[in-house]
Parts: C-alpha cells; sequence; structure tokens
C-alpha cells in the first residue's frame, strides 16, 4: 500500500506540474538600469542588432555597416536598446494598459494610461520590461520606425536604411536571415519565462520554430547569456539547453568584433552610392514608406508602444 501510494504521488508530480515553470527575471525592475548594465555587456561585442554597424559611446558607425538614415538623421546618431518583443506584447495584457488606474494622474490631474501606467502600478510589468534577455542594441531610427510591429516575412527585398538588411512594411518587420534565430530564441524565452502573459498563436509559432532551426545559435549569443545570467540571476534555458550542446551551434556564424573582416574601404564607396540614390528618390521614399507608430493608444513614454 505504501509502494502504491509513493507511485501516485511521482507520477502525480511528473504530469501535472507545467513544462517550464515561471522563471524569468526577478531581479531588476529599472529599464534605464538594464540600458546601463547592457551597455558594460556588450563593451565585447559593440554592433547594432538589426544593422551590424560598429558603435561607441552610444553612437553608431554608419560606415562600418553601409547603413544609410532613411530620414531622422539626429535620431539615427544614436544607439538605443530595443525590445525584440515588444513591450507591448506583454504589456496589453495588464489592464492599466487599456483603462489606465486611478494613481495614473499627471501634476494637472489629468489621467494617462498605456506603458507609463502600467510601468507605474505593476511590479511584474517593470521586471518583464527590464529583462535583459529580451533587449539588444539598436540604431535609434530603425528602433522607432520598428515599432511594435510583429515578425514576419515580407516580400521583396526593399533597402531603406543603405546596405542594412531588415524590411518594416505594412506594421510588419522582416530582420536579416542572420539574426533570425537570435529572435526566435529571444521570443520562446519570454513565453517560457512568463506563460501567463506571453503566448503565441500558431502561425507566430511555426515561424519562431522554423527560425530557430535556420539560423542556429552562436558563440556570441551563448557568451552572452552567461553574462546576463551573471548579472540577472536566472537561467534562459532555450539558450543553455542550446549552448550545452556543440552539435547545435552555428560555428561559422558570429557577429563578434574578432572576427569582423575590415570592409572600410568598399563600404564607404558603397555609402556614397546609397546616399546619391537616396537623394535622388528622397521625396518618393519619404511620401512612400513612413510608418504609423503603433497599433495600441494610451499616454505613456515616448516609447510607449516599444
Amino acid at each position: 500500500m505504501k509502494f502504491l501510494l509513493i507511485l501516485i504521488s511521482f507520477f502525480t508530480l511528473t504530469f501535472h506540474q507545467p513544462l517550464f515553470a515561471e522563471n524569468g527575471n526577478s531581479k531588476i525592475e529599472s529599464f534605464n538600469k538594464s540600458k546601463k548594465l547592457l551597455a558594460k555587456i556588450h563593451i565585447e561585442n559593440p554592433l547594432t542588432f538589426y544593422c551590424q554597424c560598429k558603435y561607441n559611446n552610444k553612437k553608431p558607425d554608419w560606415e562600418s555597416c553601409g547603413f544609410v538614415p532613411r530620414k531622422d538623421k539626429k535620431r539615427a546618431s544614436r544607439i538605443e536598446w530595443e525590445h525584440i518583443l515588444p513591450a507591448s506584447h506583454f504589456g496589453i495584457k495588464f489592464d492599466t494598459w487599456k483603462n489606465g488606474h486611478p494613481n495614473c494622474k499627471n501634476k494637472k490631474g489629468k489621467s494617462f494610461k498605456g506603458r507609463k501606467c502600467t510601468e507605474k502600478i505593476y511590479a511584474k510589468y517593470r521586471l518583464m520590461q527590464a529583462d535583459l534577455y529580451n533587449l539588444q542594441p539598436a540604431i535609434g531610427e530603425v528602433n522607432g520606425l520598428r515599432s511594435n510591429y510583429q515578425i514576419d516575412i515580407i516580400d521583396g527585398e526593399i533597402r531603406e536604411f543603405g546596405k542594412c538588411d531588415i524590411e518594416i512594411k505594412n506594421k510588419k518587420i522582416e530582420p536579416s536571415k542572420q539574426i533570425r534565430g537570435d529572435i526566435a530564441r529571444t521570443y520562446l524565452y519570454m513565453e517560457q519565462s512568463y506563460p501567463n502573459y506571453i503566448k503565441f498563436d500558431n502561425d507566430l509559432r511555426n515561424l519562431i520554430i522554423k527560425w530557430d532551426k535556420d539560423d542556429p545559435i552562436d558563440d556570441w549569443e551563448c557568451k552572452r547569456a552567461k553574462k546576463i545570467q551573471n548579472v540577472q540571476g536566472n537561467i534562459n534555458q532555450i539558450l543553455s539547453t542550446q549552448c550545452e550542446n556543440p552539435s547545435k551551434k552555428n560555428l561559422k556564424k558570429s557577429s563578434s568584433l574578432s572576427n569582423d573582416v575590415n570592409k572600410e574601404t568598399s563600404t564607404t564607396i558603397v555609402i556614397q552610392k546609397d546616399k546619391k540614390n537616396i537623394e535622388r528618390r528622397n521625396g518618393k521614399v519619404e511620401n512612400n514608406v513612413k510608418s504609423k507608430i503603433g497599433a495600441y493608444k494610451g499616454a505613456g513614454t515616448n516609447h510607449a508602444l516599444k
């Protein structure tokens, strides 16, 4: 009888526990603090995520990657920290995002909602927003135009930012093949870590799984994950499992500056050509590719939808 009870207890614990317990960020609540911590982590590999531009002192080196600003040169001249899974994707699950809160009023007594209110009211949201695993350095203009748009495959290969391989169209974003796996694994981590707030539909999940398979993990992802773990405290199980399995690594792919080939001369030539092309069609570009920032309304910070 005693053996039977032990056996029943074993099966109960084994089959009724969730596959992944919630194991996200429980240490860092400040988004500003996260940005400072990541700046130190990325000293070893100062490359922007989407365009692979070198940067120094929060300023991207356009010529290092052939980047050409689309319109906003001022914002394109700074580094910002991008939420790979947009904050609005999980922020909308908090009631304050749409409805606000009695405590969300400015000095003039005007109510506000959205990211600013949610950040003020919910510690859980602050932890999710500040999760280091979901943040990457990006050129400010690209970050702004990406907005809170979801990943997808876009027909054609339009280049709006010189040689930077990123397409933004119809509230969708298509990143370069080089980082699609990085994005997929970030999405998987966020869903695994915050299951009560993040769940992807089948179409998006199939795309994520495909990108994870097509673009295997690389050395910098593993190094970065280890550095974040040391600071934030929690293990990224998605990355940890793959990093411990050498057969899953893409040894040929590396965004590390130690493997960067110096192409400054050829890049400069390309930049000049791209600038001339942009100048010739500047009016057309600006009229046809303007993005409506965001799909959710509500007062908040300048990045309320990110």
